[in-house]
C-alpha cells in the first residue's frame, strides 16, 4: 500500500509540474540595436495573415501547435525607412520563441524584415530553437531568438527610437 501511495504522489507531482515545451528557457527584451540586421524596414499594414500548419508533423503526433508552424502575410508598404522593398511584400514569420498569434490587426506597424539567408541577431538567452526559413523566397520578420519581433506599433516609443536611429544612419 505504501508503494502505491508513493507512486501516486510521484505521478501527481510530475503531472502538476509538467509544462508545455518551450523554445526558450527565458525571454529577453527587444534590443533596438538589432535593427542593423534588417534588410528592409517599413511602415506598413499587414493583410492576408494566416498560420501555415506543418501538416507532415501533425500526421506523426497529435499535438495542437508545433515549432515548425509559421505565419505568412502580406505587407502593404506605406513608407520605406531602410532598404529598397517593393510596395507589396510577401513575409514569413517563424516565431518559434513564443508561437504566432492566431490573428493580427492590420496596423500600421513599423516592421523590420531580413533576407532568410542573412545574418540574424545573436542569441541573448540561455537557449533557443531556430529553424530554417520555411519560404526562402520571402522576407522574414526580424527577431532575435527569445526576443520579441520587430513588429511595432507606429506610435510606440520603440518605433520612434528606431526611426531616429535610421535617420542618423542615413545622415552618415
Amino acid at each position: 500500500m505504501r508503494n502505491f501511495l508513493c507512486a501516486m504522489v510521484m505521478s501527481l507531482s510530475i503531472l502538476l509540474l509538467a509544462k508545455p515545451a518551450s523554445a526558450c528557457k527565458m525571454t529577453v527584451d527587444l534590443n533596438l540595436d538589432d535593427i542593423k540586421y534588417a534588410s528592409v524596414v517599413v511602415i506598413g499594414r499587414i493583410v492576408e495573415y494566416e498560420i501555415v500548419l506543418d501538416q507532415a508533423v501533425r500526421k506523426e503526433r497529435k499535438e495542437k501547435s508545433f515549432l515548425s508552424d509559421y505565419a505568412h502575410f502580406t505587407v502593404l508598404v506605406d513608407e520605406v525607412l531602410a532598404g529598397q522593398p517593393p510596395r507589396i511584400i510577401s513575409v514569413t514569420w517563424d516565431n518559434s520563441t513564443f508561437g504566432e498569434p492566431e490573428t493580427m490587426e492590420e496596423g500600421p506597424y513599423l516592421i523590420g524584415l531580413r533576407e532568410p539567408d542573412s545574418q540574424m541577431p545573436p542569441l541573448r538567452g540561455p537557449s533557443a530553437t531556430v529553424l530554417p526559413s520555411p519560404e526562402p523566397e520571402s522576407l522574414t520578420v526580424l527577431q532575435a531568438p527569445c526576443a520579441p519581433p520587430f513588429i511595432l506599433g507606429t506610435s510606440s516609443a520603440e518605433a520612434k527610437t528606431i526611426r531616429d536611429m535610421l535617420a542618423r544612419e542615413a545622415i552618415k
